[in-house]
């Protein structure tokens, strides 16, 4: 079984909408990824670890922002590139997480995902506005 089996087909795209709607109006990035099991004792450096893998710190304003879950292991993670993170109140990425986590302890994970994405677009379109020469640069699928 793989992690995305969580999601249906119709959450999945669910998620990947709320994706490109923060995208819409920012240069920032945003990405989801799922496994079962988190390989690292912490989860924070699992999400390093997934977020170079994905090359998510090679956007142009390192301004992308993982999400990380762990189905299995019940651990998630959110981590913003230093673009985004150095601008971003000093509680944002923890609020954010409380938000998802109350919906994820009440079943509703594609829920907290589009809220927790939802919060990050605006962070990114009030410090990273669109530019005239925008590129989508990482895909917005649900890696797992």
């Amino acid at each position: 079984m793989s992690a995305i089996n969580l999601f249906t087909a119709e959450e999945q795209q669910q998620i990947i909408q709320a994706i490109r709607a923060a995208e819409m109006e920012t240069s920032g990035e945003v990405r989801v990824h799922l496994e079962l099991l988190c390989p690292e004792p912490n989860v924070m450096d699992r999400a390093v670890q997934v977020f170079r893998q994905l090359g998510m710190e090679q956007t142009a304003q390192r301004n992308g922002v993982l999400f990380y879950l762990a189905t299995d292991d019940r651990k998630f993670a959110i981590l913003g590139d230093e673009g985004i993170d150095k601008v971003v109140p000093k509680d944002f990425w923890e609020t954010t997480k409380n938000i998802m986590r109350d919906n994820f302890r009440q079943g509703r994970f594609t829920d907290g995902f589009c809220l927790g994405i939802e919060r990050a677009g605006q962070q990114l379109r009030q410090y990273f506005p669109r530019l005239e020469n925008d590129s989508n640069e990482l895909s917005d699928e649900i890696s797992h």
